[in-house]
């Protein structure tokens, strides 16, 4: 068997039809909105920026009110910085921009993706990434009442559900792309779930079982898919609890950011275009 190789210099042709290839910048000349990216220690900005680096225009989603309102605060150089930094890994040609959202208003998410569709100067949003989420703010069993229930599942179940349904308007039609939609539950439903955190548990837990009947109602043309990327080192936990719970992981560490960023972004990419319906653990052997 006689394997030939290209010349040095010289530039590879087409890829055969079904032959293994992988483009350098899969989301090229394609537009992305990811909410809740509004801390660089967060893992909406380090989606952003894997998206950007990818080809993608990329439109950023922040809510100030909600980070200054948890012990870890705002970004303390504000939305402009993480815009900035996001620009870095962007290539030639490709958009960035950021705009404000309270989610818990029932018409904020259609006019989220006008605004971000408008911003990046497209036809349609080819990509949905909801990262954003109510913290806190509740409790155990004994102590949550119906103004906490109320509250998580407007952020975390019915906003998302609301960007779905703005989103897939704009892929109506015989000359709609494929479009992909991710969203981020937190492991609620893995072995004891989270009963320190009701609320957020329960509106989590409803956005997970969401996504099958998401992705039945939008095949063939959008995929829908969730990942629980297990604890993050997003400056959340401090001290002798920090240490605890990396001491869960075989390795010993938290994930950083970028590693659910790498998951979230390659699902957002032709690579992933049979993966529908499925809410995808990356906790890397996390013991709970």
């Amino acid at each position: 068997m006689t394997f030939t190789s290209r010349q040095p210099g010289t530039q590879p042709g087409p890829p055969a039809e079904n032959a293994p290839y992988r483009d350098a910048l899969p989301l090229r000349g394609r537009t992305a909105l990811v909410t809740g990216a509004s801390r660089r220690t967060g893992i909406g900005f380090a989606v952003a920026r894997r998206l950007a680096a990818y080809g993608a225009s990329v439109y950023l989603h922040h809510h100030r009110p909600h980070d200054d309102a948890q012990p870890w605060g705002s970004d303390p150089d504000g939305p402009e910085a993480l815009v900035r930094s996001v620009q870095e890994t962007a290539t030639a040609g490709a958009l960035v921009a950021h705009g404000p959202a309270d989610l818990t208003e029932p018409g904020a998410p259609a006019r989220l993706v006008e605004e971000a569709t408008g911003a990046l100067a497209a036809p349609r949003l080819d990509a949905l990434v909801c990262n954003h989420a109510l913290s806190g703010s509740d409790g155990p069993l004994e102590s949550v009442d119906a103004a906490m229930l109320d509250a998580h599942w407007a952020v975390n179940t019915r906003s998302v559900i609301l960007l779905v349904q703005a989103f897939a308007a704009q892929h109506r039609g015989e000359d709609a792309p494929t479009g992909r939609v991710v969203t981020m539950t937190s492991g609620q439903d893995v072995r004891g779930g989270m009963p320190g955190e009701l609320c957020y548990a329960l509106a989590k837990g409803a956005l997970a079982s969401s996504v099958r009947t998401l992705a039945t109602a939008l095949a063939p043309r959008i995929t829908v898919n969730a990942v629980n990327p297990g604890p993050v080192d997003t400056g959340y936990r401090t001290g002798a609890d920090y240490d605890r719970v990396a001491a869960l992981f075989p390795g010993g560490q938290w994930a950083t950011p970028d590693v659910p960023a790498r998951l979230v972004s390659w699902l957002t990419t032709d690579e992933a275009s049979w993966i529908t319906g499925e809410v995808v653990n990356s906790e890397n052997g996390f013991g709970r």
